[in-house]
């Protein structure tokens, strides 16, 4: 029998009067779970109880060294639940567990990197202008709405709930429908080390309760990591009350391959960044754009290295990918595969839902590579979020730049050359938040990321990834009035 799980407000949870959802296992068709949805009542409740922890300062008035230890707390508490995170993970979007318990490791790392980032934060005292003394500090913004995905719950939540909590701000977390089982250990978790009530809150819900919240009056700012669509549709009603929103939107990102590049490196590379996750990645590297000399080497590589990419079950050591993390995503990934079909693309790989034990149960979807589409056409231009890409070839940087730069996106870019300088050239040319030479995929909490274009809004990650979550304020104190 599966318990309804509760919401969490205010530091207790409660059961959700306004009904209730069941997302799917995508490896076994099977129920993962049932989420109590708020009333609207309830929705203001976790609002105002955040609201009220900010003007209690019951964290934002805790030292930031105090603040530190207890991110640290939840770090090393996290890594003490490394396999519960992983399961909760995979257990809502099919995963393997292999790659669920890195990300469970990397999501600690980045509450351990904000405990680091908050003990050694400091304001300043700026050049003196005028007959006062003049302070710059940063204060936190209030009570922050963060709206996250189902690709990697672990990861992408971290990455919000860490900097906000080190810059001082309540936190108002709705987990998507698809994974909301992630969002219920970090309230255990914050919770058990230290975090006051009120100051986290967890609420379920789908769309309705996610446009509730967002237009709420009680939320501060806003930040977002989903499609492009839907993070314009939240910018649109933030705009209406002033709100500071961040977007971390999608992408439709090019690996390119210059003739002089290592061949053998830049086919596992390129494999490696589309497949690994399923594709199930905002940088997965979707557009391989080979230099038309190289290109039938490269493909015949690249061929061999992407037909070792095996999907498999959750608990299979060996397998590179797991399931599509729902059954209607993957329906929607391979019509665009037989979309480009029917356009002229040529399958090389894969382009075929499974019909073999145990696989034909669940989501799966393999690792499929089309050639011989013109630019213009979908696949080239939007994102499958699978585990798909087009190869496509140039002749010139003229090209080059056509191809990459010729989509509404501009999240990340790979460059695989031994050129220094056509590597740098490239990468300044490149309309991308991100660029990786000779490498793809490589992700550091300490780097800022985000994208250009239709790809977003602002920069998470890094010392920025907090500041963003504070508002500055300038302090002129004339001594000598005093």
């Amino acid at each position: 029998m599966i318990v309804m799980q509760k919401l969490f407000i205010n530091g207790v949870w409660t059961q959700g009067k306004g009904g209730s959802f069941s997302p799917i296992n995508p490896v076994s068709a099977t129920v993962s779970g049932v989420f109590s949805i708020p009333s609207d009542r309830q929705i203001s409740d976790a609002i105002e109880a955040a609201g009220n922890a900010v003007e209690a300062r019951v964290w934002s008035g805790k030292k930031w060294h105090e603040r530190a230890r207890i991110l640290e707390k939840i770090a090393s508490t996290m890594d003490a639940r490394i396999d519960d995170l992983a399961r909760a993970q995979s257990v809502g979007n099919g995963k393997t567990l292999t790659e669920c318990r890195a990300q469970a490791r990397a999501a600690a790392d980045v509450f351990r990197y904000y405990a680091s980032v908050a003990e050694t934060y400091e304001s300043e005292i700026t050049t003196q202008r005028t007959e006062s003394v003049t302070f710059s500090i940063q204060e936190p913004v209030g009570v922050v709405l963060a709206i996250t995905p189902w690709n990697s719950p672990l990861t992408l939540e971290a990455q919000k709930i860490a900097p906000i909590l080190a810059a001082g701000n309540s936190v108002i977390l709705k987990p998507s429908e698809v994974t909301p089982h992630v969002s219920c250990l970090y309230a255990e978790i914050l919770q058990y080390s230290g975090i006051p009530s009120g100051v986290f809150n967890v609420l379920f819900g789908e769309r309705e309760v996610g446009e509730k919240l967002v237009s709420h009056s009680g939320i501060s700012m806003i930040t977002f990591t989903g499609g492009t669509g839907a993070g314009r549709a939240i910018a649109s009603e933030a705009g209406k009350h002033l709100r500071p929103v961040i977007l971390e939107l999608g992408g439709k990102s090019p690996n390119i391959i210059l003739a002089d590049a290592d061949l053998d490196q830049a086919a596992k590379g390129a494999a490696a960044g589309i497949f690994s996750g399923g594709g199930q990645s905002c940088i997965a590297g979707s557009r391989i754009l080979v230099e038309s000399s190289v290109c039938e080497e490269f493909t015949k590589k690249f061929l061999s290295v992407a037909n070792a990419y095996r999907y498999g079950l959750p608990d299979d050591p060996d397998a590179q990918f797991g399931a599509m993390a729902t059954f209607q995503h993957r329906d929607k990934v391979h019509q665009m595969v037989l979309e480009a079909e029917a356009a002229g693309g040529d399958i090389l790989l894969g382009g075929a839902i499974p019909a073999d034990a145990p696989f034909d149960v669940g989501a799966f979807y393999p690792a499929t590579i089309i050639s011989g589409l013109s630019p213009d056409a979908e696949l080239c231009r939007e994102e499958a979020f699978g585990p798909v890409c087009v190869i496509q070839s140039f002749n010139n940087m003229d090209d080059l730049n056509a191809l990459a730069n010729g989509t509404d996106y501009g999240l990340a870019a790979g460059i695989w050359t031994k050129s220094a300088n056509k590597a740098w050239s490239i990468a300044r040319s490149i309309k991308a938040g991100t660029v990786w030479i000779n490498t793809y995929k490589e992700l550091s909490i300490s780097t800022p990321f985000g994208g250009f274009k239709s790809s977003g809004l602002w920069r998470e990650k890094g010392l920025q990834g907090m500041q963003i979550y504070m508002e500055n304020k300038g302090i002129y104190w004339n001594f000598e009035n005093s």
